[in-house]
Formats: structure tokens, C-alpha cells, sequence
């Protein structure tokens, strides 16, 4: 690979004449940035798919190129992107179901709008994975009619697609009014009873791990199970009876529909298995009075899925924040708090709950402010990327908690250059700061200088525009290859310089 070229490719201050001149030499990894661009010009992804042609499908599926610029012979990816856009011609499509290809085949079937003679030829496919395909992404009539297909693998699909009529999935779970499936993926090549081992040796081997077949094709049974509990277009009739069905998988599925009836969500509440409450924890179904029964569950995960339901009472949020790792993200409920309640909040005794609503970035000024003079660190932390904080705030955060909270200082879109170059220099120093830094909008050159320093650091600062050009010049021949591509990448690097770069054709 070369770094330097593939770092020119992605360089927004590239002019468009050495764009040409790098399309004229491109190799893979040099096309493939330069099918990125977003300057890149119509004549000029013609050209680039004619030097390289994997760059064919990016493109015409980024609207680059039309059906003018394709030959389907030559470029059967780019025309089944045309077609998955609805851009390509009808005669491509029925050259491509019939393609020696299984893969080509199989993507043509997950297009829409396809013509009604080709979805008659993908339906009667001979490699079940293109029926599959189309029985996963076809439309409601087509989906009905395959799902009495004598495959099993074929019905597992229909019971994905969400265009499936309801009664059609409800048959699909219970097996009323359709024939028995004939095959499988594992009895149409093993002998039942036959189980696949998870470590399969054969290469050639495209069998799911675990799947088994002991003649009434149990794993794709179970997996088209799990299909429909998932598929929302499933009927609630249909699903409630798996409330008790001895397949953890199948109860986690159930706990996760939003259409669960109450007294279901309280049997599964009481399931033996965590994962299945954690399910049913973070399912926006679920009521206050059910919420604040499982606030008490002896399982972490249960309690942090409810921390991160949304309706959750933040009573009952503060007693999780207590007793639960609840991660860096913003809360659903948090976000959603009113005024009343973000007062509520900042004035919590506990800082885990102080530090919940630090996360928020659309705190009024006073709040903001009031939660960057927090006594505790994790607090001040994490309000100290919201925008808006004065440097004097900033100053004062990172007086009262140093090392804590620098590297989010850092971060905050409003520091200033000043503040920035003095992060660089503190001490004990803060790699992950040096990091921010080299990344930030507001960056010197003083600052991004520093951070040259850092191994991790370096090839972030090596790109960013505001670093010196003589520099950005040295660090082409840097050792490590992805600052010397970084460099390269630099809008601040000189056009000269870029055009020594580029071998003429």
C-alpha cells in the first residue's frame, strides 16, 4: 500500500487536475479512498471505475453512476446496485436470474420492484439460498405463496419479512393449514439425526453451528420461530403461548415485542432466566407499577436495562444509579426530564444522579454552570463538554479536579486556544487529553505541536489543518505509516507538494 497516495486521495484540498492524475494510477487501496470523495465529479467516477472496477458497486449505489455507465456483463455488482436503487433496467434483471453466479442471483432477489417474470424465476431458483432471499425481502403475495415451499430454510425466511400477511406468519408458527416442510439445509445434505459441530473441519461448509435436524428439521424450525416473534407484523395471538416455552431464545424474543399483554410481561418477569427479564426490562411496553417490581432484581443487567428505559420513574432511577453500572450514555428518561424535574435533579443529594443529568448538553446556563462547581469529580467530568462553559469555568474545573476531568475539558467545543495549548503542558500529562486536542477544531499550532509527542496522538495532530505546512511536510516521511498518511490527508499541505506526490501517467 501506498500511504502517502492513499492519504492525497482523501485530501479535500486536492485540486480536481491531481485527482485526474491519481485516478490515471491508482491502484485498490488508492481507488478505493478516491471513490469517497465527495468532489469526485460524474467524468471522473467513469474514468475511475475504467482504472479500477471494484469501485463499480460503491459507486453506483452512491448515485455516481447511471445506467448509461454500466455494462451488466462486465460489471454485474454495479448493475445489481442500479437495481437495488431502482435505477437499472428491467433487462438486467431477467439476464441476472439466470447469472451461473449464486451470489448475483441472490442479490438480485433482495431488490425491489423487480418484474413479476423475473420473481417467478427467483421463486424457482435451484440453489434454495436465492429463494431465500426473495422470500425475505419480497412483497406480501409472493412471501404467502412461498411460505408453503417444501424448503425449510425458504419458510424461516418468509417468517422474517415483514410484508408477510399476518395469518400467514401465524401459520408459520403453529403449522396449521400449511404442508410439513420436506427439507432442510441439514437433512438435504446429512442423514438425520445429524448435528452440526461448531467447529466444523470441512472449508467448504456453509452450515450454521449448531444446526441439526432429527428428521422434523428442528434448529430451522427454531430459528423461523424466532423470526416471527420477532417480525412485528406477527399476530399477539400468536405469540403469547411461548411465554412458557422451554427455549430461553424464544422467551427473550417474546419479553422484547411491545405488544406483550400485561399479564404476560408479568410472568416473564418472574423467568428464571436474566437474559429474558433484561428483555422484558428495556421493552418500552412495560409500565411504572412493573418497573418499580423489578427495580429490585438481583441481576445488574436487568437493573441497567431498566435504567435505560425510558419511561422509567426517576425515583426509582436513583435507586439503580446507586447499585448499577449504568455506562457513559445519556439516559432515555434524563433526556426527557422536564424543567421541573432537571431542577430536581441538580439539587439530588447523590452524585450518581448529578452525574446522570451532566451528561445532558441542552442544560440551562445556570444548571450547566451550577454542575461544572460540583464538589464531586465524576459530576464536573461530565458536564465539562457541554458548550457554552466559560474559559473561567473551565479553568476552575480543572483547578479543583486536575487530572479528572482535563482530557473532558478537552473536548468541550468552546475551549479556548489558550486553555487547549496549557492542557497539552499539564502535569502529570493526560494522553487521552493529547488525543482530544490533536482533534479539535480549535487546536494551535503550539498545542498540536505537543501532541506530536504522543504515539496515539501523532497521526491525529498530523492532519489536522492547522499544523504548520513545513511540519506537515516532515511528517511525510515519518516512520509510522499512518501519520505519514495523515500527513498526506492534510488540507494544509502546500499543492506543490502534492503534486511531486503524484507519478504522472
Amino acid at each position: 500500500m501506498n500511504h502517502l497516495l492513499c492519504g492525497l486521495a482523501a485530501n479535500e484540498a486536492l485540486p480536481p487536475h491531481l485527482v485526474d492524475r491519481l485516478i490515471a494510477v491508482a491502484d485498490t487501496e488508492v481507488a478505493e479512498a478516491l471513490a469517497v470523495r465527495p468532489d469526485l465529479r460524474h467524468e471522473q467516477a467513469v474514468a475511475l471505475v475504467a482504472r479500477d472496477g471494484e469501485t463499480a458497486q460503491r459507486l453506483a449505489y452512491e448515485g455516481r453512476l447511471t445506467a448509461a455507465d454500466i455494462d451488466p456483463g462486465t460489471h454485474p455488482d454495479a448493475a445489481l446496485a442500479l437495481l437495488d436503487r431502482r435505477e437499472g433496467r428491467p433487462e438486467w434483471a431477467r439476464l441476472l436470474a439466470t447469472h451461473p453466479r449464486v451470489a448475483y442471483r441472490a442479490s438480485l432477489a433482495a431488490c425491489a420492484g423487480l418484474p413479476s417474470d423475473v420473481v417467478e424465476t427467483l421463486a424457482t431458483d435451484p440453489d434454495v439460498r436465492v429463494v431465500a432471499e426473495l422470500a425475505l425481502w419480497t412483497t406480501a403475495d409472493t412471501a404467502a405463496a412461498l411460505a408453503r415451499h417444501p424448503h425449510a430454510e425458504v419458510r424461516r425466511a418468509v417468517a422474517a419479512n415483514e410484508a408477510t400477511p399476518p395469518a400467514v406468519l401465524a401459520a408459520l408458527i403453529t403449522g396449521e393449514g400449511l404442508p410439513p416442510a420436506r427439507w432442510c439445509l441439514v437433512c438435504a445434505r446429512e442423514r438425520p439425526p445429524f448435528v452440526h459441530p461448531a467447529s466444523c473441519p470441512r472449508r467448504d461448509c456453509d452450515l450454521r453451528p449448531g444446526d441439526s435436524c432429527d428428521g422434523s428439521h428442528d434448529s430451522t424450525v427454531h430459528l423461523m420461530r424466532q423470526m416471527a416473534l420477532r417480525n412485528p407484523a406477527t399476530p399477539t395471538r400468536a405469540v403469547v403461548g411461548f411465554a412458557d416455552h422451554p427455549s430461553s431464545r424464544l422467551r427473550r424474543d417474546l419479553a422484547a415485542r411491545p405488544d406483550l399483554p400485561p399479564e404476560v410481561s408479568e410472568r416473564l418477569a418472574a423467568d428464571a432466566a436474566p437474559a429474558v427479564r433484561a428483555d422484558l426490562a428495556r421493552n418500552p411496553a412495560i409500565g411504572g407499577p412493573l418497573i418499580r417490581a423489578m427495580a429490585g432484581d438481583p441481576d445488574q443487567d436487568v437493573r441497567r436495562a431498566l435504567a435505560h428505559h425510558p419511561h422509567v420513574p426517576l425515583d426509582v432511577l436513583g435507586r439503580l444509579a446507586g447499585t448499577t453500572r449504568l455506562g457513559p450514555a445519556l439516559l432515555p428518561r434524563i433526556a426527557t426530564a422536564s424543567p421541573y424535574e432537571v431542577e430536581e435533579l441538580t439539587s439530588s443529594p447523590d452524585p450518581e444522579v448529578r452525574m446522570l443529568l451532566a451528561r445532558r448538553r441542552d442544560l440551562p446556563a445556570g444548571i450547566r454552570d451550577r454542575l461544572a462547581a460540583d464538589p464531586d469529580a465524576k459530576v464536573a467530568n461530565s458536564v465539562a463538554p457541554h458548550p457554552g462553559l466559560s474559559e473561567a469555568t473551565l479553568r476552575a474545573t480543572v483547578g479543583r479536579h486536575g487530572v479528572q476531568v482535563v482530557a473532558a475539558v478537552a473536548t468541550n467545543p468552546d475551549v479556548t486556544p489558550a486553555l487547549l495549548e496549557e492542557l497539552t503542558g499539564h502535569r502529570p500529562p493526560v494522553r487521552k487529553a493529547l488525543r482530544a486536542v490533536a482533534q479539535h477544531a480549535r487546536a494551535t499550532a503550539p498545542a498540536l505541536l505537543a501532541c506530536l509527542a504522543d504515539r496515539q496522538a501523532r497521526p491525529l495532530a498530523a492532519g489536522h489543518p492547522a499544523l504548520p505546512p513545513p511540519v506537515v511536510v516532515e511528517l511525510l516521511t515519518d516512520a509510522d505509516p499512518a501519520t505519514a498518511e495523515a500527513a498526506a490527508a492534510n488540507p494544509s499541505l502546500p499543492p506543490a507538494v502534492m503534486a511531486d506526490l503524484v507519478p504522472r501517467p
